[in-house]
């Protein structure tokens, strides 16, 4: 195990949680329980860091590699179509970042353009006088104007890394199966609730369920959202609906 860990440049660790997780099982074992790697297992070593390499989940990997019926070239493919979606928000964020720096430096100031090319396109003005005529006369509509208005980009910098991470935990839940319904999904959530808090108004589990009924029956919100996962603003909804049931 230690000649293929310095080959491949991987951990001994790593090919112990690659055994666990029966993606890469030794050909024989010694006497003293040592794993032995034949040139099958390299071969296949090799597929699986190159699958990872391109960002395919260890779970996706198993499974191309596993089920005769997987095509690889549609895998790779489909994984090509992601990176080039990927490299397209990067560039947004990089575009975005240089906006922010420019401003920082007192080069220029926060405009609307700014603000839709720092959230990849979405532009919150654009719901503006909707959300006035639908909310404008409740506490929490008030209060929302009120934060917002005050907000440098720095802070809008802040909010958008922050929802970024709150994402990334759906989307983790999402690629391990975890149901939306479940305790892990309702830690996330409540992240989620604390977020919209902190940045936005003071909303009640009930108000916060309400609000998450809006990114699966309105297409706009529904789009937005699934430009990181197909799929992900039903999950959310169904996770907030679930999590404040319990409360």
């Amino acid at each position: 195990m230690g000649e293929l860990s310095r080959l491949a440049r991987v951990s001994i660790r790593t090919l112990h949680h690659y055994d666990e997780l029966g993606l890469l099982k030794p050909s024989a074992r010694t006497e003293g329980n040592y794993r032995l790697y034949g040139v099958d297992d390299v071969q296949r070593l090799h597929r699986i860091l190159m699958f990872r390499e391109l960002g395919l989940s260890l779970h996706r990997i198993r499974a191309v590699l596993d089920d005769p019926d997987a095509d690889e070239l549609e895998t790779l493919k489909l994984q090509r179509r992601l990176l080039q979606e990927q490299a397209r928000r990067n560039q947004a964020m990089l575009d975005a970042l240089e906006t922010l720096l420019a401003a920082a430096e007192g080069e220029k100031t926060m405009t609307r353009e700014d603000l839709s090319k720092l959230f990849d396109g979405f532009d919150p003005a654009e719901y503006e006088q909707e959300a006035k005529d639908r909310w404008g006369e409740t506490d929490a509509y008030r209060q929302s104007a009120e934060r917002v208005k005050r907000y440098t980009q720095q802070d809008w910098e802040g909010i958008k890394t922050e929802m970024g991470a709150i994402t990334a935990a759906y989307l983790a839940l999402m690629d391990a199966g975890t149901p939306p319904e479940s305790p892990e999904a309702g830690a996330v959530v409540a992240q989620h609730h604390a977020h919209q808090c902190r940045w936005y108004y003071d909303s009640s589990p009930s108000m916060f369920a309400n609000v998450s009924e809006m990114w699966v029956n309105d297409p706009r919100f529904t789009q937005n959202i699934d430009k990181a996962r197909a799929g992900l603003a039903a999950y959310q909804a169904r996770a907030v609906q679930a999590w404040a049931k319990e409360l």
